[in-house]
């Protein structure tokens, strides 16, 4: 039986003290926070753990330096402290970067003064990233040759955090903690409908991703005692539905980023402002570059990246580097698409009235005594664990006593665990199949993918050497990360391993992907007798014969 059937029949007549509504970052810390604090937990998503917004991040964990322009400090103040947490919690996953920013002759901040507001910056901080560095423009052009120094008076470089994997696979791992400690996850679920009879909630699912011969799904049900509101930019909605009231509600901002071939050699972002005036970015993922973000109002969750968008920062990253030949569309390998739910306090005027540009990526968690509802609204990744805390806090405030805190529920295993992981990997020489010297050492990638799992797979590489051999050109993924994913990763749709759990869509073009001869590969050792059916599925093709 698999691991999502095995919790779809736990979730299925079940009764839980918390049912959450929503596996993105949100959703994801909450069930891992109030699992790994004793209480039975089921999440659900209508979607993949970590899809939507979650997966549309730029992948920084960082403590807001543009919020200094609107002197929210208090705000700035939290977000380094999360960021210290995770950077301590999650050393080979989340990793200092430096931040190179270009300050052009006509722009609204001299270098001088930017290096004081990073001074100042460092200093919120508590020093705990490497000391700011104030940068002539002769000093840009050495250290980062592709930005074309021409316009510019200067720059800063300043230090935060960056994922060293993808955003989705950040959050994922928190779905997987909580199940480890016995929360009940099961992704493709969809809540249909909830009723609270005074006492407790009943909740009515379908399963998504089982249909019968006339296309209906099939009926899930259980109770619980509290409801956590992690739909992100659905919250609203869902609390609509449930006769809930907030003091806060949700706009959205949509950004995108463009993935490109990789730009520069220095692993650092490179930070511009573009012509409205607001940064953008250039920030490295592996043999890739990632350009954005935008900033547009929208009225709607769902957005795409349209060509004007796509044009936009096409334009602005062409003015501002010194490339052989100008990017174009066609230099685009993938695109990410998504908006930011935004919070501003209800009541009065409509969602079209807010100056969305001055919002930051604060989050609030409200409490409804009268529904047993926790509502989670608008934050970011690098706050992350406060959601948690702070939502596990809601939970007992509304009746339901958990055990003390002892924060077990998030970081990487122990530093004797880690060496006796390199020891085992430096004895098997396990670098040495795959001796790439622009890539990650295979170790490293795989411990900091699969931390504890990781050993399984040296098991499994000693036993069966084909193992330990890529499964897709271009893809750097191994059968046995294939062989454990179909096992421990709740892999559902073939979309799920290649663009959450893998970011291979991210970084390899869909020519090169669909051209593989390694893809239905995939798919059976993901999905078994399905596998013509997922891949069909992921290809958008008639089903094969």
């Amino acid at each position: 039986m698999s691991l999502r059937r095995r919790n779809l029949d736990r979730i299925d007549g079940g009764h839980f003290d918390v049912l959450i509504v929503g596996g993105g970052i949100n959703g994801a810390v909450s069930a891992a926070v109030l699992a790994g604090r004793g209480a039975s937990v089921a999440v659900v998503d209508r979607g993949d753990f970590g899809a939507f917004t979650s997966q549309e991040s730029s992948n920084l964990v960082w403590g807001g330096f543009k919020y200094l322009e609107s002197y929210e400090m208090i705000l700035v103040r939290k977000l380094c402290m999360s960021r210290n947490r995770l950077l301590k919690a999650y050393p080979d996953n989340v990793k200092p970067i430096g931040f190179l920013a270009s300050l052009e002759n006509e722009g609204k901040y001299s270098p001088k003064f930017a290096f004081m507001g990073a001074l100042g910056y460092w200093a919120i901080g508590s020093f705990r990233t490497p000391r700011p560095r104030l940068l002539s423009s002769r000093r840009i052009e050495t250290t980062e040759p592709v930005v074309d120094t021409t316009e510019l008076s200067g720059g800063i470089e300043y230090f935060d955090a960056y994922l060293a994997d993808n955003d989705s696979r950040f959050v994922f791992s928190f779905v997987r903690s909580a199940m480890d400690v016995g929360a009940a996850a099961a992704n493709y679920v969809e809540l249909v409908d909830a009723h609270f009879d005074g006492s407790r909630w009943q909740a009515t699912f379908h399963d998504l991703d089982n249909l019968d011969e006339d296309g209906r799904p099939a009926v899930l049900g259980c109770t619980a005692n509290t409801i956590v509101n992690a739909a992100g930019p659905f919250v609203d909605e869902l609390n609509a539905r449930w006769d809930v009231e907030t003091r806060h509600r949700i706009v959205y901002s949509k950004g995108i980023h463009l993935i490109v071939p990789k730009l520069t050699n220095g692993n650092r972002v490179l930070a511009f402002f573009d012509d409205t005036g607001r940064l953008f970015y250039v920030i490295p993922m592996g043999r890739c570059s990632v350009i954005g973000t935008t900033d547009t109002r929208v009225d709607s969750a769902f957005t795409e990246v349209t060509p004007d968008d796509r044009q936009f920062l096409l334009d602005q990253i062409n003015a501002r580097l010194d490339l052989e030949s100008p990017l174009t569309a066609s230099d685009v390998i993938a695109e990410r698409c998504g908006v930011r739910p935004l919070v501003v306090k209800a009541g009065g005027g409509d969602r079209r009235q807010v100056d969305w540009t001055k919002l930051s990526r604060k989050h609030e968690v409200e409490v409804s005594r009268k529904r047993k509802v926790v509502t989670v609204l608008g934050g970011k990744l690098t706050d992350c664990l406060n959601v948690g805390e702070e939502v596990a806090k809601a939970v007992e405030r509304l009746g339901l006593p958990l055990e003390k805190d002892r924060q077990h529920w998030y970081g990487e295993p122990a530093a004797a665990t880690r060496e006796e992981y390199f020891r085992r990997a430096r004895l098997m020489q396990l670098d040495d199949l795959r001796p790439k010297p622009d890539i990650e050492p295979l170790s490293e990638r795989l411990w900091r993918r699969y931390g504890r799992r990781a050993f399984q797979m040296l098991d499994l590489i000693e036993q069966d050497p084909n193992m330990g051999v890529d499964v897709m050109d271009n893809a750097d993924y191994l059968r046995v990360e294939l062989h454990l994913a179909a096992r421990n990763e709740m892999v559902t749709k073939l979309e799920d391993f290649m663009r959450r759990r893998s970011k291979i869509d991210l970084v390899v073009r869909d020519s090169e992907i669909r051209g593989s001869e390694g893809l239905a590969e995939v798919s059976t050792m993901l999905f078994g007798d399905r596998a013509d059916e997922k891949l069909a599925e992921y290809l958008e093709i008639a089903p094969l014969s």
